[in-house]
């Protein structure tokens, strides 16, 4: 990330400003982001999302009809959760020992045991559940169900159904800020919804002027800072308090994820068309472009690794993009076999 060092206050002499810029430069170079590391996972079948467990130092992938494990450092394979259909969203709760994924196919919330991944049952969701989330202060799992626009807040221990309620849209990616609210895009509306996770009420609806298609999700709990990335080539940012936007600022073309390091300041949109999109938040009222990173196609889901400061992004190799047809007017290139699975990019 092509971090810079702020300047020295109005009227400081000619001298301190070069030496402010030759730090400038050498920070520029030394924060520079590259690929570290690309691992090849294998197995048919694309992707959906993905969650870091930096302390275990694993990685979850949704991929195809199973859930992959594997070492984040070194990318064996650890294991895999298997008989989902389209599996689509990850959320993790170390606290209690057990992950959760969505199985969008039949409609389903599988829980797994974090250590040895063996099965714990499993719950019947909406209908095409598909981001997946741990709320912190209420301990709730919540599973984001795309065609039937509601969320079914489970008990992550005992498996029950708290409550099932209805969405102002359809939601796509969802986040908590600690303190028992939590917010989700709304792709079909181009707004967020704001949640109290206490009674799980809506307590606000709140617009995303200018953005199509809002879907990757982060937030700076701290300064109370949502960064939804959109389809158009925007992000744009909003108080999480009052639903005020704060500013918007050029990323790429179709993310789909979107992560925030509090360490760093840093905000990654992975983007359609090969890029990765750097955001570094100044201050909590301005937000520039710090790097574009090059990056696979398609690799526009992402997490972040908190201990290295690193992101993962999931990756394959794709064939020619077939021609479109009245039946498929739309196409996808094919992933070309045992090609799939993931990169780490970071500045160090």
């Amino acid at each position: 990330m092509l971090q810079m060092i702020r300047r020295g206050r109005a009227g400081a002499v000619l001298g301190l400003l070069v030496v402010a810029g030759l730090a400038e430069a050498v920070a520029a170079s030394a924060d520079t982001w590259r690929l570290h590391a690309r691992h090849t996972l294998g197995g048919p079948g694309g992707w959906d999302l993905l969650s870091v467990d930096a302390a275990a130092r694993r990685v979850y992938i949704t991929h195809g009809e199973n859930l992959v494990v594997a070492n984040v450092d070194d990318g064996k394979v650890l294991g895999e959760i298997g008989g989902l259909q389209r599996a689509h969203g990850v959320a993790l709760a170390p606290s209690i020992g057990r992950g959760f994924v969505s199985s969008g196919g039949d409609g389903r919330v599988v829980a797994f045991d974090l250590k040895s991944l063996a099965p714990a049952g499993e719950v019947k969701a909406g209908q095409n559940p598909d981001a997946m989330l741990y709320e912190p202060v209420t301990g709730q799992i919540y599973a984001f169900n795309g065609r039937s626009k509601d969320a079914t807040v489970i008990d992550p221990q005992t498996l029950a159904v708290k409550a099932t309620f209805a969405l102002p849209g359809k939601p796509e990616l969802a986040v908590a800020d600690g303190h028992g609210n939590v917010f989700v895009n709304l792709e079909d509306k181009n707004a967020i919804a704001a949640i109290d996770a206490h009674t799980n009420a809506i307590t606000a609806t709140w617009p995303l002027d200018g953005c199509e298609e809002p879907s990757g999700l982060a937030i700076d709990a701290v300064h109370a800072r949502l960064f939804s990335v959109c389809s158009n080539k925007i992000m744009v940012v909003l108080d999480a308090v009052s639903g005020k936007r704060v500013a918007s600022v050029v990323i790429g073309e179709e993310p789909d994820g979107a992560a925030f390091d509090p360490a760093t300041g840093n905000v990654f949109s992975p983007n359609s068309d090969g890029t990765m999109t750097v955001v570094h938040e100044d201050d909590p009222t301005h937000f520039r472009v710090a790097a574009t990173v090059a990056t696979p196609p398609r690799s526009r889901t992402i997490a972040l690794d908190e201990k290295s400061h690193r992101v993962v992004l999931p990756v394959a190799e794709f064939g020619a993009l077939p021609q479109p047809s009245p039946q498929n007017p739309h196409p996808r290139p094919p992933i070309k076999a045992d090609t799939f699975g993931f990169v780490v990019f970071g500045t160090h």
